[in-house]
């Protein structure tokens, strides 16, 4: 470092947008720093993908950056003289710098918060913390909607949301198609038509990048696949998948948003959350581009509001529920599940064919769509009864979209149920027939989807009736449940018995399903 500068800025891997207030101008008296650090790749065990996707995106937002005039002072992975500290590096930076001020955009994850505002809080020098620009809402407006309220619903907070940005409205500001959602036209099983679009996502090659990961000791796991990487590393990349879903697969995201296949697992699934998540695009823009293609009359409504509902209304209000509840909403545990993970959440070398797929899908290309996620991997954890702590840090480490602020209340709150009903009014679970209504997932599997008893009943059957008769006390008053809670009183004892027999041999052996 031969020149000083006055302030050193801190842009973090998920902090990549060049339409940021602060890169409107260069200033030779700011310095921005990005830093490849072993604090953010071990603090969970992360996909190789993941890790590869935002070193490289921050080497090409630097070499961005540098391009527009800007100062800029990158720490490779492999830098000598990186203390693979976010906040040490900070301090051996403005030192070095001379500066007189450090600034940084306001971290998505609690523990970057922490980590920088109790750094700050010992400095001599002036701090300062700017906004992202890049959430539609404030962290805290959701808890100040919903103060005093035993349930956050979104639907509500969803509402709220197109009516304040006015979205899909009519000239009435009534919703378009006369209703707000669309949910129970978006539900229909994929048979091979139409055939799923041609992957419009880049090609690249980080094979040099993925080498100095390996001698710089950093641990990952999954295909790295660093010959044949494809996601987007910039924003004209990720506006050009943007155009792509938008012309190939947004008309048929609706009808099959909710399917899954064996041999297109990526059916019209947009695949642009890391891309969002890391701010190359801002849901603004996505919602707008959205939009748009119904008022050009080039996607159905109903599969336009269901990916608007995803953005403007889940994204969004998810962000809400972490920044209310950290920290400690990461410890929570209500159902007291603490069964380890089975050794094939690491390798995919299970029988059950539709966890063999969505698990192996996971490991192979970092990317799992919601229903997967949410209906196969975390309907199977939650009937078994695994440890939702566990579970939150693999699904945190497994997928290229997954930051703290987005994946821990999906999971622990949305799939596990550990946060006691906050988000969800009841558990997402189900038996195999749902699985085999919405995929071709029980097609030759070893397990039979419609036996309940013996070595060969699908497992997710005993699990589910025995998962509800276990936990009767916590949900056999809740009113969406009560059919649930018929049919078990109507079934003879004997059939009961068995299917506890059945559900705790199966957990008893879990690492051999």
């Amino acid at each position: 470092m031969t020149k000083s500068a006055k302030t050193v800025r801190l842009v973090l891997g998920d902090q990549l947008n060049p339409l940021h207030a602060w890169f409107a101008e260069a200033d030779r008296d700011v310095v921005y720093v990005l830093m490849e650090v072993r604090q953010e790749t071990d603090y969970v065990l992360h996909h190789a993908q993941k890790i590869l996707a935002i070193f490289a995106a921050m080497r090409d937002f630097a070499r961005d950056l540098r391009t527009q005039g800007h100062r800029v002072h990158y720490l490779s992975i492999d830098d000598a003289s990186n203390t693979q500290s976010v906040t040490e590096n900070l301090a051996a930076l403005a030192r070095g710098y001379g500066a007189e001020r450090v600034e940084w955009q306001s971290p998505d994850e609690w523990r970057l918060h922490a980590q920088l505002r109790a750094w700050a809080e010992k400095q001599s020098l002036t701090t300062h913390e700017a906004d992202t620009g890049h959430f539609m809402t404030g962290r805290h407006d959701l808890a100040a909607m919903f103060a005093g309220r035993k349930q956050w619903l979104m639907e509500r907070f969803y509402r709220d949301m197109r009516r304040r940005h006015h979205v899909l409205l009519d000239d009435k500001g009534d919703p378009e198609g006369g209703q707000w959602n669309f949910d129970h036209d978006n539900r229909k099983p994929w048979r091979g038509t139409p055939r799923e679009p041609a992957d419009a996502r880049p090609v690249h090659d980080h094979r040099d990048l993925w080498a100095a990961l390996e001698r710089s000791g950093v641990k990952s796991f999954g295909d790295p696949q660093a010959a044949q990487f494809r996601w987007p590393l910039n924003r004209a990349e990720a506006l050009a998948c943007l155009e792509a879903f938008v012309s190939q697969a947004l008309p048929h995201f609706g009808d099959f948003e909710d399917a899954m296949s064996s041999t297109s697992p990526r059916l019209f699934h947009s695949l642009l959350s890391f891309a969002l998540n890391v701010k190359m695009l801002s849901p603004r823009e996505v919602i707008a581009r959205v939009e748009a293609a119904y008022r050009e009359g080039r996607a159905p409504l109903p599969a336009v509001e269901g990916f608007i509902r995803q953005i403007l209304g889940w994204r969004e209000y998810v962000r809400g529920i972490y920044w209310a509840h950290m920290p400690g909403y990461d410890a929570r545990n209500a159902l007291g599940h603490h069964t380890p993970l089975p050794s094939w959440f690491w390798n995919g070398h299970t029988q059950m064919r539709c966890l063999q797929h969505a698990i192996g899908q996971s490991l192979q290309t970092a990317h799992a769509h919601h229903i997967q996620r949410l209906m196969v991997i975390g309907n199977f954890a939650l009937l078994a009864g695994l440890d939702p702590g566990e579970l939150h840090r693999w699904y945190l480490g497994v997928y290229i979209d997954a930051f703290e602020w987005v994946e821990l209340p999906n999971t622990l709150g949305m799939s596990q149920w550990a946060d006691g009903g906050l988000i969800a009014t009841k558990p997402y679970v189900s038996s195999a027939a749902y699985l085999g209504r919405m995929s071709d997932y029980c097609k030759g599997c070893r397990y039979d989807s419609k036996q309940r008893i013996g070595e060969g009943a699908c497992p997710y059957n005993a699990l589910y009736w025995d998962f509800f008769d276990r936990h009767a006390d916590v949900f056999s008053r809740n009113p969406r449940l009560g059919m649930v809670y018929r049919q078990l009183a109507n079934m003879q004892e004997g059939e009961r018995d068995a299917l506890r027999t059945q559900a705790t041999w199966l957990r008893a052996r879990l690492d051999k399903l």
